[in-house]
């Protein structure tokens, strides 16, 4: 037992042999919710129990490209599965397909899905259709930030401090200008997209009055070929950089574009997000540090709240995992459960239960 309790997640506190079905989740609560300027406590959140129906949720992400939101999809299907209830999955495409996942919330709503959950491509975009939606069915927001029209819960951290957790590591390495200072090229991701100018002011405020230097900004979708163009576009113009920063996309890409040019060594790479090649990268040293937001955790909080609302039995509305910086000195302790789905697991669009 000994043994078995020092491996539990390390966001979960383990409470019986069943981590997933018996856990209580060591999160932050959000006071006002829904509002990512107020504060944060500290909550050990038990999940809810079991559903009293098989209910149907719909849920449309910005696309499953990125390894991050398949893990989130991991998240969900996991706890669907638990609770016995139903899911289906679609995605737009990419941040610039607003008018396709407007086009999902319909099918949703013609589907007569019990619950919505939206891991949004645009911060406002999508408020027409669900101050709509939510007249007859609860909407809930997961991962990406969105304006609060019509949302009932939301499963997410602030990507505020996502960014600014990154430019203070940074300004830690090089706190004051004049001596050993660091030139950045950032690549912040989809300028559209709901995450990305909040990621964007993070980072600036977390690199303040330091020795950090943004030299070169592009911005783009988070696929990795389009991160690899914008990479390149940089490097062309110039290599003197001492940091890649950018999208766990950019930082993939950065890899094996650093090697090509033999720049390895010279530049350093930093992820403001975290995922299983951003894992990896870190293990082998070619990428310096990235943040976690445990993006598997992120996705059962969303289907826990979404079933509590319907269940009537919702008393967090806005909930986050911890945001914690994994480099080098914590990279072999992590226990990466709540944060990267197997590498067994595949994107998967429909739950049914039993």
């Amino acid at each position: 037992m000994i043994s078995r309790l020092k491996h539990c997640l390390s966001f979960i506190v383990c409470l019986g042999i069943s981590t997933p079905t018996f856990a209580v989740w060591d999160i932050v609560a959000w006071d006002p919710p829904l509002d990512y300027e107020g504060q944060t406590r500290s909550l050990m959140y038990q999940p809810i129990g079991e559903a009293s129906q098989a209910w149907h949720l719909c849920v449309t992400y910005p696309h499953l490209k990125d390894p991050y939101w398949l893990s989130v999809n991991y998240g969900m299907v996991e706890e669907v599965k638990r609770l016995g209830v139903n899911m289906r999955v679609l995605e737009a495409g990419g941040y610039p397909q607003l008018a396709t996942q407007v086009e999902q919330l319909s099918h949703c709503v013609d589907a007569a899905s019990d619950a919505i959950i939206v891991g949004t491509v645009s911060f406002n975009g999508l408020s027409p259709s669900i101050r709509t939606i939510a007249k007859t069915t609860p909407v809930i927001a997961a991962v990406n930030d969105i304006a609060n029209v019509g949302i009932s819960a939301k499963a997410g951290v602030s990507w505020y401090s996502m960014g600014q957790k990154v430019g203070q590591y940074l300004a830690q390495r090089h706190p004051t200008k004049g001596t050993n200072e660091a030139k950045v090229a950032w690549f912040p991701g989809p300028k559209e997209s709901g995450w990305v100018g909040f990621i964007n002011d993070g980072f600036h405020d977390g690199i303040a009055d330091s020795g950090v230097s943004i030299m070169a900004v592009k911005w783009g979708d988070t696929g990795k070929e389009i991160q690899r163009n914008l990479l390149q576009e940089v490097l062309e113009e110039t290599d003197d950089f001492d940091y890649i920063v950018g999208t766990a996309l950019t930082a993939d890409a950065a890899v094996s574009e650093l090697l090509n040019r033999n720049l390895r060594g010279k530049i350093n790479i930093v992820s403001t997000y975290f995922t299983h090649n951003v894992f990896r990268g870190i293990k082998r040293g070619h990428i310096l540090a990235a943040p976690t937001d445990s993006p598997v955790l992120q996705g059962r909080i969303a289907v826990d709240q979404a079933i509590r609302i319907l269940e009537g039995k919702l008393t967090e509305p806005h909930l986050s995992p911890r945001i914690i910086m994994i480099d080098q000195q914590n990279v072999g302790s992590f226990d990466t459960t709540t944060s990267l789905a197997p590498a067994s697991f595949w994107p998967t669009f429909e739950v049914k239960s039993d």
